[in-house]
């Protein structure tokens, strides 16, 4: 692929913009700086440098964010910035879009793409791919609640029971609370349902992925879609 191609398609501008890197000599590619936009490279495991930001090409994007509470997963968010304001301008061009939501006050683990595939394999609730949610309660979590929360709990506005494909209390008042599906608010309100209250909401896990360690609040890395 041509690499004013290969900017663009890594979101780095409009083709004029990308081929006015290039031309600037703001381009690197193995260390050495590249003036011709059409010279050809194999993007296969592709790394290059856009004015000094080191960059690897990816066909489709799928990154994970580390989220910090007081950030909404909205491209229009309405009392608090968007998420995507935490990630570099090259993902936002080239459009990437949370995968489910976390509320504004919900912190962790949260996956970004461009793929509209992967998007519907990751949330539709056919393909039950767990997601852990570390949940600190107001009140003790007791074994009748945790009973009800695996048996099924019936929410405020869906005759439908939802419930936990696992629940591990952790603490008195805090247990790791696995799902595979995603409704609206729904650990928050499956625990309103048994008599409960969530105070903090962290998701620890998205199917195999967790965070890296070291990966602090408002970081984000790569990942790869076979390891979800």
């Amino acid at each position: 692929m041509k690499l004013a191609q290969i900017l663009f398609t890594q979101g780095f501008g409009t083709r004029r913009i990308c081929a006015g890197l290039v031309d600037a000599g703001l381009v690197r590619v193995g260390g050495v700086v590249v003036e011709d936009g059409a010279a050809e490279f194999d993007t296969a495991g592709l790394e290059f440098e856009v004015e000094g930001r080191r960059w690897t090409f990816h066909d489709k994007a799928l990154v994970l964010l580390h989220k910090p509470a007081g950030y909404e997963c909205s491209q229009k968010p309405r009392h608090h910035p968007s998420v995507l304001s935490l990630l570099p301008a090259p993902l936002r061009t080239r459009g990437v879009q949370p995968v489910g939501r976390l509320d504004e006050d919900t912190t962790g683990l949260l996956l970004l793409t461009d793929d509209g595939t992967l998007i519907h394999r990751l949330t539709s609730p056919k393909h039950h791919v767990p997601k852990v949610y570390q949940v600190t309660a107001r009140h003790p979590v007791d074994e009748t609640q945790i009973a009800k929360l695996l048996a099924g709990v019936v929410l405020e506005d869906d005759p439908v029971p939802v419930r936990a494909a696992a629940v591990e209390r952790t603490a008195d008042n805090a247990i790791d609370l696995t799902l595979t599906e995603g409704k609206y608010h729904q650990v928050k309100r499956m625990l309103a349902a048994v008599g409960n209250r969530v105070e903090a909401l962290h998701r620890s896990r998205f199917g195999r992925v967790e965070i890296p360690a070291g990966l602090a609040p408002g970081g984000w890395c790569w990942v790869d879609p076979t390891a979800i």
